[in-house]
């Protein structure tokens, strides 16, 4: 059975491309208009992915995305013709996982989208880690601290993991992006930084006081386990 993509667009022709080239690419599609009916869709639906255009009428991007990152960790890739880094940084703080820009080429629509449901679905086969009461699985793609299912989407599996699998190592946000995003993402830095407090606050006991991602200033993030040197 085909992976099923909301696509939520609110331009008839852009929607149309949208649904024309994914279904060709194997996926199964279904429009929604506005964000109101976006949301109905979602929950009626449970696609494995939502392509989502920042710039709805009435209950815009941005909310479709914050509300249902509070029911779902499925995949969110946000489609936008603005090109501020404010827009995209907004869209990462709510929940998006990635973003492309109109006007884009389809081989890029589609790289993306295999892409996010790729690494979603644990494609890549790497070993479960166990530290410091965290259990981070990559096959199952999820976080268990202390026991307690810890809910995260894919981009904060991502960053969680990478910095997990190499306890101790710093890494500049540049190589942050580049590991996290991949090679030819132009991201601003406060992406990071604010995909860097999204994961805080939901593994981390006292965000304030991180235990397991920590800030090294002037040099990026590591992981540390706590009670090590």
């Amino acid at each position: 059975m085909s992976q099923q993509v909301l696509i939520v667009e609110d331009d008839g022709r852009i929607a149309e491309l949208i649904v024309r080239n994914l279904e060709a690419a194997g996926y199964t599609c279904h429009h929604s208009a506005d964000g109101g009916r976006a949301l109905a869709d979602f929950v009626r639906l449970k696609p494995a992915l939502v392509v989502l255009d920042l710039g709805l009428a009435g209950v815009d991007g941005l909310e479709v995305t914050r509300r249902i990152r509070k029911e779902s960790d499925v995949p969110i890739l946000i489609v936008t013709a603005r090109s501020s880094e404010s827009d995209k940084v907004l869209g990462f703080e709510v929940g998006a996982d990635d973003y492309i820009t109109k006007p884009f080429s389809t081989a890029e629509l589609i790289a993306r989208v295999r892409a996010l449901l790729r690494r979603s679905t644990g494609a890549v086969r790497e070993q479960t880690l166990t530290l410091a009461g965290l259990t981070i699985d990559p096959a199952r793609r999820t976080v268990d601290r202390n026991g307690t299912p810890v809910p995260l989407t894919t981009l904060e599996f991502d960053l969680l993991y990478f910095l997990a699998s190499r306890p101790g190592r710093v890494f500049s946000r540049e190589a942050l992006l580049e590991h996290v995003w991949g090679s030819g993402r132009v991201v601003d830095d406060r992406s990071i930084d604010s995909l860097v407090s999204r994961v805080r606050r939901k593994v981390e006991p006292d965000p304030a006081k991180p235990r397991y991602v920590e800030t090294v200033w002037g040099a990026g993030y590591r992981f540390s386990e706590p009670g090590a040197p």
